[in-house]
């Protein structure tokens, strides 16, 4: 649903107020507000499936060949990435799924020893393999305002979840309010199982978002970061350097996967 502010406040908390009291266009407040935004396609097809992601300092796919079940080949590739490191991890990724049995490629089987990333696009492609449509997640985190924040998904284009976070903590919906969104696995578990995917998705836009607040020069010594992932490892940490080009869809009126899709040879979906 598109939206058209007029009048806007020169405070960007009044502008928010305003939004909030108007119920029908509550879903829209992370969308139009100055925030994260990410992109998920998967696109299945006969003996293969693709499936891309793309964010602020993101652009990454995985295709993913199958037959009789397992998946015969692995395909990552790079486009835009956060670390010098980062491509290694492609070979990783590889050898962590080839041969599998699609059923076996899940979301926790070597998770940190792979780039995090590449390793959800390969299990959601797993996941969708043998679709009969593709999927389109879109993920939109506002900036924080007061300490607030609003994070949407939608499916397919239409609206499906809708989280508000103060401070840090999750305040809506109530089944989730207390909670971070560092401890939800329980919760998510717990979801019905046409949500628990959208949910990890979104838990995962909304950690990512908190990227934007935090200064660059602070998040540029890798050897300070946990070792969640493929470049976080100690052998690996010492030697990565920050890299890559920086896209604030918000600010700059784009929408993440469009040109990326086109240069994998898909059709750009608005």
């Amino acid at each position: 649903m598109g939206v058209i502010l007029c009048d806007l406040a020169a405070d960007p908390g009044e502008n928010v107020a305003r939004l909030e009291s108007l119920d029908e266009l509550k879903h829209d407040l992370a969308t139009v507000a100055p925030g994260y935004r990410r992109r998920i396609r998967i696109v299945p097809a006969p003996g293969a499936v693709l499936a891309l992601l793309e964010d602020d300092i993101h652009a990454m796919a995985v295709r993913l060949r199958h037959h009789g079940g397992s998946v015969t080949a692995v395909e990552p590739l790079l486009d835009r990435m956060p670390w010098s490191t980062c491509p290694g991890a492609a070979r990783v990724l590889i050898e962590t799924f080839t041969g599998l049995p699609l059923a076996q490629v899940g979301p926790r089987l070597a998770r940190k020893a792979n780039c995090t990333h590449l390793h959800d696009l390969a299990v959601l492609a797993a996941t969708h393999a043998h679709d009969d449509a593709p999927t389109l997640y879109d993920i939109a985190v506002s900036d924080p305002v007061d300490g607030r924040r609003e994070l949407t998904l939608q499916r397919d284009g239409s609206p499906l979840l809708h989280w508000t976070e103060q401070d840090g903590v999750l305040a809506a919906p109530p089944e989730l309010a207390g909670r971070t969104l560092y401890n939800l696995r329980e919760a998510i578990a717990g979801m019905p199982a046409e949500r628990m995917e959208a949910a990890r998705l979104l838990q995962w836009g909304g950690i990512v978002a908190h990227g934007r607040t935090i200064p660059l020069a602070h998040q540029s010594d890798a050897t300070r970061i946990p070792p969640n992932c493929y470049t976080f490892q100690p052998e690996r940490a010492a030697l990565a350097e920050r890299v890559g080009r920086v896209i604030d869809f918000s600010a700059d009126g784009l929408t993440p996967g469009q040109t990326f899709s086109r240069e994998l040879g898909l059709a750009a979906v608005d």
